[in-house]
């Protein structure tokens, strides 16, 4: 298991603001103020390191496969309107993450990026019905031979950053890393019609491993 680079900042932040707090209550608090600030932020630091975590782990890199871009639980399966790139009816599968999930993205499929684009906006909770239009998010599309797959970083109450790393053109490579979403989030893929999901709601999947769909 290894640290993702987004949370040097974080980690360094909370070592260095942690380690004041625990010289100032050590110094001039009660025993039992200090210890119980110890207990406090040494739990944070527990969080902040389970939070940006990255496991190792084996990917097949199967074709015809769509696999799961994170880890979470599948929230939604219904057909619906994309309205930001296809402008038309599509399957939409959405997957919930906790602060809890690994909080890394991968790509679901191999392919070119033929679209990207970043919308700031709100931070409703990220099964809001509205989420998916309003909150933050940041959008990508890409494309092979036999595919078309969106997938949709949104932010929910807690997220307050979304990081993506494609840009149109790039390469995508199934199970490699395209993106961050710090402190609970939710992923929306959109499929063509037709198209077969492999999974069920209230679903636990794991990105890079667990099948979404197949075409």
């Amino acid at each position: 298991m290894k640290l993702h680079k987004e949370g040097t900042v974080t980690l360094i932040l909370e070592i260095l603001v942690f380690s004041l707090f625990n010289y100032l209550a050590y110094t001039y608090a009660s025993k039992y103020i200090a210890c119980f600030t110890s207990l406090v932020t040494g739990f944070l630091f527990i969080m902040t390191l389970n939070f940006f975590r990255i496991p190792k782990r084996e990917f097949e890199r199967k074709e015809g496969v769509v696999y799961a871009p994170c880890d979470g639980k599948v929230v939604v399966i219904e057909e619906t309107i994309e309205q930001e790139y296809y402008k038309d009816k599509r399957i939409q599968v959405s997957i919930f993450m906790s602060p809890l999930n690994v909080h890394n993205q991968l790509y679901p499929i191999s392919g070119a990026v033929k679209y990207t684009k970043y919308h700031p906006g709100k931070f409703l909770v990220a099964w809001h019905p509205k989420a998916s239009t309003e909150n933050e998010r940041s959008t990508v599309v890409v494309e092979n031979n036999k595919i078309t797959v969106l997938f949709r970083q949104i932010a929910g109450a807690l997220a307050r950053r979304i990081v993506t790393y494609s840009t149109v053109d790039d390469k995508a490579t199934v199970s490699d890393e395209y993106g961050f979403i710090k402190f609970g989030s939710r992923v929306d893929l959109y499929f063509p019609i037709g198209t077969k999901i492999n999974t069920q709601l209230e679903e636990k999947v794991t990105a890079g491993q667990s099948i979404i769909a197949t075409y």
